[in-house]
Protein backbone atom coordinates (compact mmCIF):
# COMPACT_ATOMS: atom_id res chain seq x y z
CA UNK A 1 0.00 0.00 0.00
CA UNK A 2 1.27 3.12 -0.46
CA UNK A 3 0.69 6.32 1.42
CA UNK A 4 1.24 10.01 0.24
CA UNK A 5 2.27 12.92 2.47
CA UNK A 6 2.21 16.18 0.58
CA UNK A 7 4.44 18.85 1.77
CA UNK A 8 4.90 22.50 1.03
CA UNK A 9 7.89 24.27 3.00
CA UNK A 10 9.62 27.72 3.17
CA UNK A 11 12.66 28.07 5.65
CA UNK A 12 11.95 24.96 7.90
CA UNK A 13 14.99 23.04 7.56
CA UNK A 14 15.89 23.28 11.61
CA UNK A 15 12.17 21.03 11.36
CA UNK A 16 12.45 18.87 8.85
CA UNK A 17 14.79 15.84 9.58
CA UNK A 18 11.92 15.27 12.96
CA UNK A 19 8.85 15.92 10.73
CA UNK A 20 10.22 13.33 8.41
CA UNK A 21 11.43 10.36 10.45
CA UNK A 22 8.29 10.24 12.69
CA UNK A 23 5.77 10.10 9.59
CA UNK A 24 8.38 7.64 7.78
CA UNK A 25 7.61 5.47 11.59
CA UNK A 26 4.32 6.35 11.46
CA UNK A 27 4.32 4.68 7.59
CA UNK A 28 3.82 7.13 5.11
CA UNK A 29 5.63 5.54 2.00
CA UNK A 30 6.11 9.02 -0.89
CA UNK A 31 6.72 12.02 0.62
CA UNK A 32 6.16 14.97 -2.17
CA UNK A 33 7.79 18.03 -1.14
CA UNK A 34 7.27 21.17 -2.66
CA UNK A 35 9.79 24.37 -1.52
CA UNK A 36 9.50 27.98 -2.48
CA UNK A 37 11.69 31.02 -2.23
CA UNK A 38 14.08 29.09 0.78
CA UNK A 39 16.96 31.37 2.07
CA UNK A 40 17.84 28.93 4.99
CA UNK A 41 18.66 26.09 2.45
CA UNK A 42 15.88 23.81 3.18
CA UNK A 43 15.94 23.06 -0.98
CA UNK A 44 19.31 21.85 -0.77
CA UNK A 45 18.33 19.54 2.17
CA UNK A 46 15.27 18.61 0.08
CA UNK A 47 17.58 18.17 -3.04
CA UNK A 48 20.19 15.64 -0.70
CA UNK A 49 17.09 13.90 0.86
CA UNK A 50 15.99 13.08 -2.69
CA UNK A 51 18.92 11.40 -4.10
CA UNK A 52 18.55 9.88 -0.94
CA UNK A 53 15.60 7.92 -1.87
CA UNK A 54 13.79 9.55 0.98
CA UNK A 55 11.75 11.92 -0.90
CA UNK A 56 10.61 13.61 -3.89
CA UNK A 57 11.47 17.42 -4.31
CA UNK A 58 9.70 20.21 -6.61
CA UNK A 59 11.00 23.54 -6.41
CA UNK A 60 7.82 26.09 -6.50
CA UNK A 61 9.66 29.32 -6.58
CA UNK A 62 7.28 32.10 -6.72
CA UNK A 63 6.01 34.51 -7.65
CA UNK A 64 2.34 32.78 -6.67
CA UNK A 65 -0.77 34.43 -7.90
CA UNK A 66 -2.88 32.26 -5.32
CA UNK A 67 -0.11 31.47 -2.58
CA UNK A 68 2.70 29.11 -2.49
CA UNK A 69 0.53 25.93 -1.40
CA UNK A 70 -2.29 26.77 -3.82
CA UNK A 71 0.40 26.47 -6.73
CA UNK A 72 2.01 23.58 -5.10
CA UNK A 73 -1.45 21.43 -4.83
CA UNK A 74 -1.99 21.69 -8.40
CA UNK A 75 1.36 20.73 -9.23
CA UNK A 76 0.67 18.02 -7.06
CA UNK A 77 -2.54 16.85 -8.76
CA UNK A 78 -0.65 15.77 -12.20
CA UNK A 79 2.17 14.47 -10.50
CA UNK A 80 2.79 10.60 -10.79
CA UNK A 81 3.19 10.07 -7.14
CA UNK A 82 -0.50 11.24 -7.08
CA UNK A 83 -1.56 8.93 -9.41
CA UNK A 84 0.25 5.69 -7.47
CA UNK A 85 -0.96 6.60 -4.28
CA UNK A 86 -3.74 4.54 -2.20
CA UNK A 87 -4.01 6.98 0.39
CA UNK A 88 -2.99 10.80 0.33
CA UNK A 89 -3.22 13.61 2.73
CA UNK A 90 -1.84 16.80 2.69
CA UNK A 91 0.37 17.97 5.85
CA UNK A 92 2.57 21.09 6.87
CA UNK A 93 5.93 20.51 8.76
CA UNK A 94 4.50 21.90 12.19
CA UNK A 95 1.75 18.88 12.20
CA UNK A 96 2.17 15.33 13.60
CA UNK A 97 -0.09 12.65 12.69
CA UNK A 98 -0.32 10.73 15.96
CA UNK A 99 -1.80 7.58 16.13
CA UNK A 100 -3.66 5.98 19.05
CA UNK A 101 -4.53 2.44 18.38
CA UNK A 102 -2.52 -0.35 17.50
CA UNK A 103 1.49 -0.19 17.03
CA UNK A 104 0.53 3.27 16.27
CA UNK A 105 1.18 3.07 12.50
CA UNK A 106 -1.41 3.91 9.70
CA UNK A 107 -1.72 0.14 9.48
CA UNK A 108 -2.96 -0.15 12.84
CA UNK A 109 -5.82 2.91 11.67
CA UNK A 110 -6.75 1.15 8.81
CA UNK A 111 -6.83 -2.48 10.27
CA UNK A 112 -9.67 -0.41 13.04
CA UNK A 113 -11.33 1.68 10.02
CA UNK A 114 -11.30 -0.72 7.13
CA UNK A 115 -14.30 0.13 5.14
CA UNK A 116 -13.35 3.96 5.45
CA UNK A 117 -12.47 6.14 2.60
CA UNK A 118 -11.62 9.30 4.07
CA UNK A 119 -10.70 9.73 7.98
CA UNK A 120 -10.60 13.67 8.48
CA UNK A 121 -7.34 14.10 11.64
CA UNK A 122 -8.70 17.05 13.86
CA UNK A 123 -6.14 19.41 15.09
CA UNK A 124 -4.85 19.35 18.96
CA UNK A 125 -3.08 22.54 19.54
CA UNK A 126 0.01 22.42 21.08
CA UNK A 127 0.95 25.72 22.98
CA UNK A 128 4.49 27.02 23.08
CA UNK A 129 5.56 25.71 27.00
CA UNK A 130 6.09 28.65 27.93
CA UNK A 131 9.81 28.23 26.02
CA UNK A 132 11.56 31.79 24.69
CA UNK A 133 14.41 30.61 23.16
CA UNK A 134 14.95 28.86 19.99
CA UNK A 135 16.56 25.58 20.64
CA UNK A 136 17.63 22.90 18.39
CA UNK A 137 15.84 20.19 20.09
CA UNK A 138 12.82 17.98 19.04
CA UNK A 139 9.57 19.43 19.12
CA UNK A 140 7.60 16.55 19.79
CA UNK A 141 9.62 16.13 23.29
CA UNK A 142 9.59 20.21 23.91
CA UNK A 143 6.29 20.72 23.03
CA UNK A 144 3.69 18.62 25.16
CA UNK A 145 0.97 20.88 26.66
CA UNK A 146 -2.29 21.33 24.55
CA UNK A 147 -5.56 22.14 24.33
CA UNK A 148 -8.12 19.85 25.94
CA UNK A 149 -9.98 17.22 24.37
CA UNK A 150 -13.44 18.98 23.75
CA UNK A 151 -14.31 23.14 24.18
CA UNK A 152 -15.89 25.32 21.78
CA UNK A 153 -13.69 27.97 20.41
CA UNK A 154 -12.12 29.58 18.83
CA UNK A 155 -13.22 27.57 16.19
CA UNK A 156 -10.39 27.27 14.62
CA UNK A 157 -9.33 24.26 17.10
CA UNK A 158 -11.67 21.87 15.24
CA UNK A 159 -10.47 22.19 11.73
CA UNK A 160 -9.28 18.72 10.28
CA UNK A 161 -6.81 17.49 7.61
CA UNK A 162 -8.48 14.78 5.51
CA UNK A 163 -6.72 11.22 5.12
CA UNK A 164 -8.49 9.81 1.65
CA UNK A 165 -8.32 6.94 -0.09
CA UNK A 166 -7.23 7.64 -3.92
CA UNK A 167 -10.10 5.98 -5.43
CA UNK A 168 -11.20 8.81 -8.30
CA UNK A 169 -13.47 9.87 -5.59
CA UNK A 170 -12.22 13.34 -6.14
CA UNK A 171 -11.03 15.37 -8.68
CA UNK A 172 -8.74 17.90 -6.81
CA UNK A 173 -6.46 18.33 -3.72
CA UNK A 174 -7.10 21.10 -0.69
CA UNK A 175 -5.46 22.21 2.67
CA UNK A 176 -7.99 20.67 4.26
CA UNK A 177 -9.81 18.29 2.44
CA UNK A 178 -10.02 16.33 -1.54
CA UNK A 179 -12.64 18.66 -3.80
CA UNK A 180 -14.56 18.32 -6.59
CA UNK A 181 -16.23 15.39 -6.00
CA UNK A 182 -17.59 12.64 -8.76
CA UNK A 183 -21.07 12.77 -8.24
CA UNK A 184 -21.81 8.90 -9.39
CA UNK A 185 -18.95 8.30 -6.88
CA UNK A 186 -20.16 9.75 -3.68
CA UNK A 187 -22.38 6.89 -2.47
CA UNK A 188 -19.43 4.83 -2.00
CA UNK A 189 -17.74 7.26 0.31
CA UNK A 190 -17.55 6.45 3.69
CA UNK A 191 -16.07 9.14 6.34
CA UNK A 192 -14.96 8.07 9.86
CA UNK A 193 -13.67 10.65 12.87
CA UNK A 194 -10.82 10.14 14.44
CA UNK A 195 -12.94 8.33 17.29
CA UNK A 196 -14.20 5.95 14.88
CA UNK A 197 -17.75 7.07 14.57
CA UNK A 198 -19.39 7.53 11.12
CA UNK A 199 -19.83 10.87 9.77
CA UNK A 200 -22.83 12.45 7.98
CA UNK A 201 -22.78 12.08 4.23
CA UNK A 202 -22.31 15.70 4.00
CA UNK A 203 -18.94 15.75 4.80
CA UNK A 204 -18.67 13.45 1.48
CA UNK A 205 -19.09 16.96 -0.04
CA UNK A 206 -17.83 19.97 1.88
CA UNK A 207 -16.87 20.25 5.58
CA UNK A 208 -13.73 21.02 7.25
CA UNK A 209 -14.82 21.49 11.00
CA UNK A 210 -15.26 18.24 13.41
CA UNK A 211 -17.63 18.20 16.32
CA UNK A 212 -16.40 20.49 18.92
CA UNK A 213 -18.93 18.68 21.82
CA UNK A 214 -17.55 15.34 20.96
CA UNK A 215 -13.80 13.41 21.88
CA UNK A 216 -12.06 13.21 18.01
CA UNK A 217 -9.25 11.73 19.24
CA UNK A 218 -9.61 8.03 20.37
CA UNK A 219 -7.94 6.48 17.18
CA UNK A 220 -5.86 9.40 15.90
CA UNK A 221 -5.41 12.77 15.89
CA UNK A 222 -3.24 15.57 14.41
CA UNK A 223 -0.80 17.54 16.62
CA UNK A 224 -0.53 20.95 15.71
CA UNK A 225 2.79 22.91 16.91
CA UNK A 226 1.73 26.12 15.52
CA UNK A 227 3.24 28.15 17.56
CA UNK A 228 6.67 26.84 18.88
CA UNK A 229 8.92 28.99 20.90
CA UNK A 230 8.43 32.63 21.07
CA UNK A 231 12.09 33.33 19.44
CA UNK A 232 10.39 31.18 16.83
CA UNK A 233 7.09 32.42 15.87
CA UNK A 234 8.71 35.95 15.56
CA UNK A 235 10.65 34.14 12.45
CA UNK A 236 7.22 32.03 11.43
CA UNK A 237 5.60 35.63 11.50
CA UNK A 238 8.20 36.83 9.33
CA UNK A 239 7.89 33.98 6.79
CA UNK A 240 4.29 34.43 6.05
CA UNK A 241 1.40 31.81 5.71
CA UNK A 242 1.69 29.05 3.14
CA UNK A 243 -1.60 29.75 1.37
CA UNK A 244 -1.41 33.58 1.38
CA UNK A 245 1.93 34.74 0.24
CA UNK A 246 1.38 38.54 1.74
CA UNK A 247 -0.13 36.95 4.55
CA UNK A 248 1.35 37.01 8.30
CA UNK A 249 0.85 35.78 11.66
CA UNK A 250 -0.29 37.98 14.35
CA UNK A 251 -1.32 37.77 18.13
CA UNK A 252 -4.14 36.87 16.98
CA UNK A 253 -3.00 33.40 15.83
CA UNK A 254 -0.97 33.08 18.76
CA UNK A 255 -3.21 33.79 21.18
CA UNK A 256 -5.79 31.25 19.50
CA UNK A 257 -3.47 28.77 19.87
CA UNK A 258 -1.18 28.83 22.97
CA UNK A 259 -3.27 26.19 25.38
CA UNK A 260 -1.10 25.01 27.52
CA UNK A 261 -3.48 23.02 29.62
CA UNK A 262 -3.30 19.54 29.05
CA UNK A 263 -0.32 17.65 29.62
CA UNK A 264 -0.34 15.51 25.98
CA UNK A 265 3.03 12.84 25.25
CA UNK A 266 1.00 10.19 23.42
CA UNK A 267 2.88 11.26 20.57
CA UNK A 268 6.01 9.99 21.88
CA UNK A 269 4.97 6.26 22.21
CA UNK A 270 5.51 6.09 18.79
CA UNK A 271 9.71 5.22 18.27
CA UNK A 272 11.40 6.70 15.13
CA UNK A 273 14.88 6.99 16.53
CA UNK A 274 16.33 4.65 13.92
CA UNK A 275 14.92 7.09 10.98
CA UNK A 276 16.28 10.07 13.11
CA UNK A 277 19.85 8.34 13.74
CA UNK A 278 20.16 7.38 9.51
CA UNK A 279 18.83 10.61 8.52
CA UNK A 280 21.55 12.58 11.15
CA UNK A 281 24.13 9.81 10.29
CA UNK A 282 24.02 11.33 6.57
CA UNK A 283 27.34 13.94 6.86
CA UNK A 284 26.21 16.34 4.14
CA UNK A 285 22.70 15.99 5.63
CA UNK A 286 23.69 17.46 9.05
CA UNK A 287 25.63 20.03 7.97
CA UNK A 288 22.52 21.16 6.51
CA UNK A 289 20.62 20.95 8.90
CA UNK A 290 23.18 22.76 11.29
CA UNK A 291 23.21 25.30 8.56
CA UNK A 292 19.12 25.70 8.80
CA UNK A 293 19.49 25.94 12.87
CA UNK A 294 22.13 29.07 12.65
CA UNK A 295 20.10 30.84 9.98
CA UNK A 296 17.16 30.71 12.45
CA UNK A 297 19.41 31.94 14.87
CA UNK A 298 20.37 34.80 13.02
CA UNK A 299 17.55 35.59 11.29
CA UNK A 300 15.74 36.95 14.64
CA UNK A 301 18.83 38.48 15.78
CA UNK A 302 18.06 40.71 12.54
CA UNK A 303 14.63 41.03 13.39
CA UNK A 304 14.80 42.21 16.85
CA UNK A 305 17.27 45.14 15.26
CA UNK A 306 13.21 46.39 13.48
CA UNK A 307 11.28 47.93 16.29
CA UNK A 308 8.04 46.47 14.97
CA UNK A 309 9.58 42.92 15.62
CA UNK A 310 11.53 43.50 18.96
CA UNK A 311 7.50 45.34 19.95
CA UNK A 312 6.26 42.25 18.53
CA UNK A 313 8.46 39.83 20.27
CA UNK A 314 7.40 42.15 23.33
CA UNK A 315 3.57 41.25 22.97
CA UNK A 316 4.25 37.16 22.66
CA UNK A 317 6.61 37.39 26.33
CA UNK A 318 3.68 39.82 28.10
CA UNK A 319 0.41 37.70 26.48
CA UNK A 320 1.37 34.27 28.32
CA UNK A 321 -0.84 31.08 28.21
CA UNK A 322 -4.27 31.07 27.06
CA UNK A 323 -6.89 29.43 28.87
CA UNK A 324 -10.15 28.05 27.33
CA UNK A 325 -13.34 29.53 27.19
CA UNK A 326 -16.50 27.86 29.70
CA UNK A 327 -18.75 26.46 27.97
CA UNK A 328 -20.93 29.47 28.76
CA UNK A 329 -18.57 31.40 27.54
CA UNK A 330 -18.51 29.95 24.23
CA UNK A 331 -22.14 30.01 24.00
CA UNK A 332 -21.94 34.16 23.58
CA UNK A 333 -19.96 33.60 20.43
CA UNK A 334 -21.41 30.45 18.99
CA UNK A 335 -25.16 31.67 19.46
CA UNK A 336 -24.61 34.45 16.60
CA UNK A 337 -23.39 31.49 14.34
CA UNK A 338 -25.83 31.48 10.96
Amino acid sequence: MRVLAILTVKNEGAFLLEWLAHHRATGFTDFLIFSNDCDDGTDVMLDRLQAMGWITHVRNDGPHEEGPQWSALKAAEKHPLRRSADWILVLDVDEFVNIHVGDRTLGALFAALQVATAIPLTWRFFGNSGIIDFVDQSVKQSFSKAAPARFGWPWRAQLFKTLFRNDGSYKKLGVHRPKSPVAERIDQQRWYDGSGRIMPASFHTQGIFSDYSKDNYALVQLNHYALGSAEGFVIKADRGRANRDASSFDMGYWVERNFNEVEDTSILRLDCADFVDELHSDAELSQLHAQAVAWRKMRFQILMRQEPWRAFFGRLLMAGPSHTLSPAQARLILRHLT
